[in-house]
């Protein structure tokens, strides 16, 4: 259990299992998520890596690799829509970037590596390198 502090008061706790569903205030967006959540595995010549990244547009995901470094960005765009005879009475949706980077224990061949985008989960394989040379983007299929 986490001795960490909530994000939210007792107060709206309070109210919250009080009285859910009964008071609506409007409120226009959360917080991005702080990480972006990931599996890293090595294999024998490569390591894969597996990161969630919900309702991002593949287009929208930006894999580099510098070395040993990779780090992976996201431009989430949850946009409220609002019809003519509609008042929003609260809204979880928001944009903004993610991003997190990590270091693995060995550099990462650029050439050879591929990244693949399907049903919210971002798989990249990693082979390891042998040489040197400078940092480059991946593209994503």
């Amino acid at each position: 259990m986490s001795m960490l502090p909530a994000h939210h008061s007792l107060f709206d706790e309070f109210f919250r299992d009080f009285t859910p569903g009964f008071l609506v205030k409007p409120l226009h967006g959360d917080a991005l998520p702080a990480q972006i959540k990931m599996d890293v595995k090595e294999t024998g010549d490569a390591y894969q890596v597996e990161a969630e990244l919900p309702g991002v547009g593949k287009e929208d995901i930006h894999v580099d690799i510098d070395g040993a470094l990779v780090t992976i960005k996201a431009e989430i765009k949850q946009f409220d829509q609002q019809g003519k005879d509609e008042r929003p009475l609260r809204s979880e949706r928001y944009y903004g970037l993610v991003s997190r980077s990590f270091q693995l224990p060995q550099d990462i061949d650029r050439e050879t590596a591929s990244a693949r985008y399907e049903n919210g989960v971002l798989s990249l394989t990693l082979p390891k390198r042998r040489s040197g040379g400078a940092g480059q983007r991946l593209r994503i299929e």
